[in-house]
C-alpha cells in the first residue's frame, strides 16, 4: 500500500513552509518513525517521519520548495517497491553530480554515565531514562532530558500526552470556563456598555467540539516535541518487572520490555470519590464527566467547595443550571486566604451559587430522574434529602500508580499512596525518582512541571531547584482568584510578625471603566525586613496579574520593590503597585 506524505500542521497562523534536505533517496528503505525531512518555516522546523516502514516511493517536493499545509511532498510504499517513475525523479544524464550532503546535525550532549543515581543497562531497547505518564510532569521532564543529551522514552496509557490537565481537567475546563463567561456577558454584561444583544443562545454541542479541538491540536504539539527532542513514545501501560526493567502492555496489543539506567514515576493523580458514592460518569460524576455532559441540567448539587468544583460548578451555573455547593468544612476553598474565601463566597452567591457549608454527604442514590444526595449537619441534626439532575463529586484527587507493580521495583509509598522521595527526588531505589501529583504537595500542572525538569537536571549533575514558595494558584471563576506565598492564617499559626497593604478595584481606573470593580489585592510582607511572603488577588484578571508577585519572590524581593517598579496607567496591575505601597504607607490607600 502506498502512503502519501502530507505537509502537517505547522503551527498557529502558519500556513507554508520550505522543504530541507531529504535524508532518503526514492527507492531507498525507510523504518517507521524514521525522519525524512525538515519542513523550515520563520519560527519553527517540523520534522515529517515515515508513517510505516517501506520505501520512499516518491518525492514530489525537492529541497528549497515552498510548500502548503497538506500538500503532497512524496510517498511511502509498505510493500518496498518504489514507483515506476517518481513524480521529482529527472532523467539520468550520462555523469551527474551529487548533491551536496546536507550538514550534520549537530552531536548531542553526551548523556550523563551510569552512577550512584544510575544503573547500567545495555541493549536496543536501553535507555538511560524512561518515564512513566505523559502528563505535565512526564513530558515536560522528557523534553529536559532530550535536550541534555538522554537517550530517553516515555511511556502514557492514555494514547495522546498531556495527562489529566490536557485532556481532561485545567485546558478542557479553561474553554468552557472562556466559552461561558462570554455567553454570560451577552445574556447580562452588555446592557451596561450601551450594547444591545437579544437573543443570544447557546449551541453546546459546538462549545464542545471548540473544546475538543483545543485539546486535540495540543496533545498533537505535545507528540511533536516528543520527535523533536529525539523521545522514543511509547504508547501502552507500563508496569515494573524489576527495578531496572519495564513491561508495558501496548495499546495495540503485545508486550514490549524495555531497560531502564534510571526511571521516572509522573504517573499523577485520579479523582477521588467518598465511602458509599459510586461514579458512574452519566448522572453521578466526576470532573471528567461534568466536562461531557450531554445538555444543562437543571438542578446540580456539587460535593466539595474547592477548586475544581467551584470552576466547573461555574461553568453550568452561567448555562443555567441550579447550583448547590455542599462543603463539609465551615467554608469554601479552605487553603486560601480568609478574607478572600469570604469574599469569593459572597460573590458566587450573587452569581446564584446557593451552599450548604459543615455538611456531610451521607448518601448519593441514583433515581429515573436524576438522583437525591442525603447531608447531614457536621454538628449534629436532622438530615435532608436533595435532589439534582446531576451530582458532581469534587472532594479531592488521590495519587494514581494502580498496575504499576511497585513492589517489584522495590518502591516504597505511604499510606495515602503517595511516593515518597528526598530533595532530588529519588525513592528510597536510588535510581528511581518520582515527580508531580503522585508525590503530594500542590497538585498543580505546573508545580509538577517545574519538578520534572528540577528532577532530570539533578539526574544531569546540574542545579535543578524547584522554590516551592514562588509557585502560584488560581481559580478560574469569575472573578478570578489568584495567589502565591504564605497566608495570614498561616504567619500567624507560625509566629512571623507581618504587615499587610490592600487595595480595592472599586479605585482601579481600568477596572472601572471595564466595569469589572470586583475584588482586591493583599501583599504580605515581613514586619522586620520588608520582604514578600505572600499575596491574594481575587479580581477579573488575577491569573494574569499574580505572575508579577511570583517574580518578585523568586528574586527575593521586598514589597517596597513592587512599590517602586512603575506600572502603565491605567491598567489592572497598578493595583498591585498600590497594595504594595500600603505595605508601608500608600499614596492613594482608600
Amino acid at each position: 500500500m502506498t502512503i502519501e506524505l502530507k505537509v502537517p500542521t505547522l503551527g498557529e497562523s502558519i500556513t507554508e513552509a520550505t522543504v530541507g534536505a531529504w535524508s532518503k533517496k526514492v527507492g531507498e528503505s525507510v523504518k517507521k518513525d524514521e525522519v525524512l525531512v525538515s519542513l523550515e518555516t520563520d519560527k519553527v522546523a517540523v520534522e515529517v517521519s515515515a508513517p510505516a516502514a517501506g520505501v520512499l516511493a516518491a518525492i514530489s517536493a525537492k529541497e528549497g520548495d515552498t510548500v502548503v499545509i497538506g500538500q503532497v511532498i512524496g510517498a511511502i510504499d509498505e510493500s518496498g517497491k518504489a514507483a515506476a517513475a517518481a513524480p521529482a525523479a529527472a532523467a539520468p544524464a550520462p555523469a551527474p553530480t551529487p548533491a551536496p550532503a546536507p550538514a550534520p546535525a549537530p552531536a548531542p550532549a553526551p548523556a550523563p554515565a551510569a552512577g550512584p543515581s544510575a544503573v547500567a543497562v545495555t541493549g536496543e531497547d536501553a535507555y538511560d531514562l524512561v518515564i512513566i505518564g505523559g502528563g505535565p510532569a512526564g513530558y515536560t521532564a522528557a523534553i529536559r532530558a532530550g535536550q541534555l543529551g538522554f537517550k530517553t522514552a516515555i511511556v502514557e496509557k492514555r494514547g495522546t500526552l498531556g495527562g489529566t490537565c490536557l485532556n481532561v481537567g485545567c485546558i478542557p475546563s479553561k474553554a468552557l470556563l472562556h466559552a461561558t463567561e462570554l455567553f454570560d456577558e451577552a445574556s447580562h454584561g452588555f446592557a451596561k456598555f450601551g450594547i444591545k444583544a437579544e437573543g443570544v443562545s447557546v449551541d453546546l454541542d459546538a462549545m464542545m467540539a471548540h473544546k475538543s479541538k483545543v485539546v486535540g491540536e495540543l496533545t498533537k504539539g505535545i507528540e511533536f516535541l516528543m520527535k523533536k527532542n529525539k523521545v522514543t513514545y511509547i504508547v501502552g501501560a507500563a508496569r515494573f518487572a524489576g527495578p531496572d526493567t519495564i513491561d508495558v502492555a501496548l495499546n495495540g496489543g503485545g508486550t514490549r520490555t524495555i531497560k531502564a539506567a534510571r526511571t521516572m514515576i509522573a504517573t499523577g493523580s485520579d479523582v477521588s470519590s467518598l465511602p458509599g458514592i459510586t461514579i458512574d460518569e452519566k448522572t453521578v460524576v466526576s470532573s471528567t464527566g461534568a466536562l461531557s455532559l450531554a445538555k444543562v441540567p437543571a438542578k446540580l448539587i456539587v460535593i466539595g467547595g474547592g477548586v475544581i468544583g467551584l470552576e466547573l460548578g461555574s461553568v453550568w451555573r452561567r448555562l443555567g443550571a441550579e447550583v448547590t455547593v455542599v462543603e463539609f468544612l465551615d467554608r469554601i476553598t479552605p487553603a486560601m486566604d480568609g478574607e478572600i474565601s469570604k469574599n469569593f463566597q459572597r460573590i458566587l452567591g450573587k452569581q446564584g451559587f446557593e451552599f450548604m457549608l459543615s455538611h456531610k454527604v451521607t448518601g448519593v442514590k441514583p433515581t429515573k430522574k436524576g438522583a437525591t444526595v442525603t447531608v447531614v449537619p457536621v454538628a449534629g441534626g436532622d438530615e435532608k434529602v436533595l435532589e439534582a439532575d446531576i451530582v458532581l463529586v469534587a472532594v479531592g484527587r488521590r495519587p494514581y500508580t494502580d498496575g504499576l507493580n511497585l513492589a517489584a521495583a522495590g518502591v516504597a509509598t505511604t499510606e495515602r499512596g503517595f511516593i515518597p522521595v528526598d530533595a532530588h527526588y529519588a525513592t528510597n531505589v536510588p535510581h528511581i525518582y518520582a515527580v508531580g501529583d503522585v508525590i503530594g504537595g500542590l497538585m498543580l500542572a505546573h508545580k509538577a512541571e517545574e519538578e520534572g525538569v528540577a528532577a532530570v537536571e539533578i539526574m544531569a549533575g546540574q542545579h535543578g531547584h524547584v522554590n516551592y514558595d514562588a509557585i502560584p494558584g488560581v481559580i478560574y471563576t469569575m472573578p478570578e482568584i489568584a495567589n502565591v506565598g504564605r497566608t495570614e492564617e498561616e504567619l500567624k499559626k507560625a509566629g512571623i510578625a507581618y504587615k499587610i497593604g490592600k487595595f480595592p478595584f472599586t479605585a482601579n481606573a481600568r477596572a472601572k471603566a471595564n466595569g469589572q470593580t470586583e475584588g482586591f489585592v493583599k501583599v504580605i510582607a515581613d514586619a522586620a525586613t520588608d520582604r514578600i511572603l505572600g499575596a491574594h488577588i481575587i479580581g477579573a484578571d488575577a491569573g494574569n496579574m499574580i505572575a508579577e508577585v511570583v517574580t518578585a519572590i523568586e528574586f527575593g524581593g521586598a514589597a517596597e520593590d513592587l512599590a517602586r517598579t512603575s506600572h502603565a496607567h491605567p491598567t489592572e496591575m497598578e493595583a498591585i503597585r498600590e497594595a504594595a505601597l500600603g505595605v508601608n504607607g500608600a499614596i492613594r490607600q482608600m
